[in-house]
């Protein structure tokens, strides 16, 4: 594990390769946390609770979104244990593994009219691991730019990572509007929702070739 300089001076120049790590990796879990949250109150009560009129279909709904809330603080406290004992580098790549793993698995999970009651218990376990995940990948990024940068700048060089909340709002936002406009009603909510879930894979393999660098 990298020490905090005593009084040394870090360059932006050296900082670019641990804040492009933490930060694209921040963006893209947070991107796949905040996908789950755009698809609750709208596509999530008729897949996954459909036996259920819509007003408690959508609480329903929102009570698994809440799921990976309560798993925030387990997933943080327990990788920041993991990281301090195996490294932050493989730490990070564990969790972005577990991020993009449980949401491509949303993107396959059948609906309630296929499997019955499993659907929506495998939808909260899978939204459990998604908690830990980002959970374990907030804290340790911003551990990750503290312990490589220096003194002086340790603020400015922790807030970097930071900025992966709202990318990876953005970028959730951007998915669902764009897939929804090219499979409209029905279609969005047969195929059409799955497939932002599926480009989780093809962020995590960009997250995972900069971090192993």
């Amino acid at each position: 594990m990298a020490t905090v300089p005593e009084g040394g001076h870090t360059s932006v120049r050296s900082m670019l390769p641990i804040l492009g790590a933490s930060t694209i990796g921040t963006s893209i879990e947070w991107y796949d946390f905040f996908l789950y949250g755009f698809l609750a109150a709208t596509v999530f009560p008729k897949v996954f609770f459909p036996t259920l009129d819509p007003v408690a279909g959508t609480i329903a709904s929102f009570s698994t979104n809440f799921v990976g809330f309560l798993a925030r603080p387990i997933g943080g406290a327990f990788f920041g244990w993991f990281g301090d004992r195996v490294g932050r580098k493989s730490t990070l790549i564990a969790t972005l593994l577990l991020m993009g793993i449980a949401t491509a698995l949303m993107g396959f999970l059948p609906g309630y009219a296929q499997i019955g009651l499993a659907a929506p218990v495998l939808l909260s376990i899978l939204r459990f691991l998604q908690g830990a995940g980002v959970g374990g990948e907030w804290g340790g990024s911003v551990l990750l730019s503290l312990e490589y940068g220096d003194d002086r700048r340790r603020g400015f060089w922790t807030s970097w990572p930071q900025t992966g909340v709202p990318v990876g709002l953005a970028l959730a936002a951007i998915a669902v509007l764009a897939f929804q406009s090219i499979f409209p009603g029905a279609a969005f909510e047969s195929i059409g929702w799955r497939i932002p879930f599926f480009l989780s894979v093809l962020l995590i393999l960009v997250g995972l070739y900069i971090r192993l660098r």
